[in-house]
């Protein structure tokens, strides 16, 4: 750890902004984490419990499993359900509309993790250029016995500087490529799960109990 500290005093101001950049990196990471897995649901069994509510006419069923679900997918459902005893754009309008407020959420502040990715790699490339024009310009005022010592000085520094910068972007990318995956994952579950649905409610008006739909609401 002293090794560490070391290195990093010896990478100068430029460290503080890398530090940053990393810290915000890693909680954005752990917050987009926590919300994807909150939010995911095995969309399969979810639909098949589904199916089996809306062919037995149980829509009131249908509507409180959803509600339990407690995840984006059961949102936007639910919003579709109840609206099963009006016509099939209305069903389609309430679902989009749903999903509107629902699909920004999973994607929200993702794509920042490339941001910071990138400005750390040029924090770290910019305090190794001010690191080498510090070094190179105390070596020209300087008498030859001290010169090797002030330009291994500055090239630590501007070395410490690209390292950090590297190793805070490799992070955030690693980060962005694994919540981006899982975010696409999530979405085109939502999206086959809920035209799915629509087309059960669709095609099985005559079985399903409409009462239900207002005493859920």
């Amino acid at each position: 750890m002293g090794g560490l500290m070391e290195h990093y005093r010896e990478g100068g101001w430029a460290m503080h902004l890398i530090l940053f950049f990393l810290i915000l990196g890693l909680g954005f990471t752990i917050e987009r984490a926590v919300y994807l897995y909150k939010s995911r649901i095995d969309a399969v069994q979810f639909v098949a419990t589904l199916q089996k509510c809306i062919l037995a006419g149980d829509l009131g069923r249908a509507i409180k499993l959803c509600s339990a679900s407690n995840a984006p997918l059961g949102r936007i459902v639910k919003a579709g359900l109840l609206k099963a005893n009006r016509p099939d754009e209305e069903v389609q309008s309430a679902m989009d509309e749903t999903a509107l407020i629902e699909l920004p959420k999973i994607e929200h502040r993702t794509p920042f993790l490339g941001l910071f990715a990138n400005l750390s790699m040029l924090c770290g490339l910019f305090g190794t250029v001010v690191g080498l024009i510090g070094a190179f310009g105390a070596v020209a005022g300087a008498d030859a016995s001290s010169k090797a010592t002030m330009l291994a000085k500055g090239i630590s520094e501007a070395m410490n500087c690209t390292a950090f910068g590297l190793l805070t972007a490799i992070t955030c990318l690693v980060s962005f490529a694994v919540l981006n995956g899982v975010t696409q994952g999530l979405l085109d579950d939502i999206n086959a799960a809920t035209v799915q649905v629509l087309n059960l409610v669709v095609n099985n008006r005559s079985k399903v109990n409409v009462s239900a739909v207002s005493e859920a609401a």
